[in-house]
């Protein structure tokens, strides 16, 4: 990765999740192109390892399942850098896998939408709160394939996901008129510690429904993601964008 341009000089961005795996990886970028990045993440130890490899970059302890701590947390940017432009959402639980749906426990299914839905809510909220006032911004989020399709084995994790979706599509409609865009990516399998930590079964599983047969890397997310946020990308909004290697193309 050599960008030969900085797109994101003067921009503001948080990024949620920002501490590891595709938050980590788009903040890089961000940073790279010119963005000062502001990373959340619930990790305290890891965005400090974190943030020592985002050049410029500052760090916020949030966990995007609180509502009001991630509106303090905005409220805080704001107060530091005066505004944010960019909101990469990229917060997220797996929660129970490999389990049908009559072996989850009400309470982690509400532990992944609070996570995962709630959470990209309240992200949305709050960052079209102040992006409003200055009338632009890019808000993307991350939902899934299995939003899309639903994934065996991950119930909780596909209905979440499929709320993001149209949170997504929603939020975009009440904005659509302003210069502030709301999009969202749903990847299949991206290679990353999250989806390490799942049971080889539901790897195995997802990756052979993507006809490339391979997982996504980071590096194809980023270049992704960072074009959604960018300047460039004035005319999408309320868009989903695949990435999952063949596997959904609608």
């Amino acid at each position: 990765m050599n960008p030969n341009f900085n797109r994101y000089d003067g921009r503001v961005a948080i990024v949620t999740g920002g501490a590891d795996g595709i938050g980590k990886a788009i903040s890089i970028r961000l940073a790279t192109e010119g963005a000062k990045v502001c990373l959340f993440d619930k990790d305290i130890e890891l965005l400090e390892r974190t943030a020592k490899e985002v050049p410029g970059s500052s760090f916020y302890q949030v966990d995007i399942s609180d509502d009001s701590a991630v509106s303090a947390a905005f409220n805080e940017v704001v107060n530091t850098e005066d505004k944010v432009d960019v909101v990469v959402n990229c917060a997220g639980i797996v929660g129970p896998n490999a389990k049908k749906i009559n072996e989850v426990e009400v309470d982690d299914f509400d532990r992944v939408y609070a996570v995962n839905l709630r959470g990209s809510f309240s992200v949305t909220k709050y960052a079209l709160r102040h992006m409003e006032k200055q009338n632009y911004g890019r808000i993307l989020l991350f939902a899934s394939i299995a939003g899309k399709e639903g994934n065996a084995g991950m119930t909780a994790y596909s209905a979440t996901k499929a709320g993001v979706l149209g949170l997504t599509k929603s939020a975009a409609k009440d904005f659509a008129e302003t210069g502030i865009t709301i999009n969202t990516i749903a990847p299949a399998v991206i290679r990353t510690a999250m989806v390490g930590a799942l049971d080889q079964w539901q790897v195995d599983y997802m990756t052979e429904k993507i006809p490339m047969k391979r997982c996504g890397t980071l590096e194809e997310v980023t270049s992704l993601a960072c074009w959604i946020v960018s300047e460039e990308a004035s005319f999408n909004t309320g868009a989903v964008f695949d990435l999952s290697g063949g596997r959904a193309t609608y």
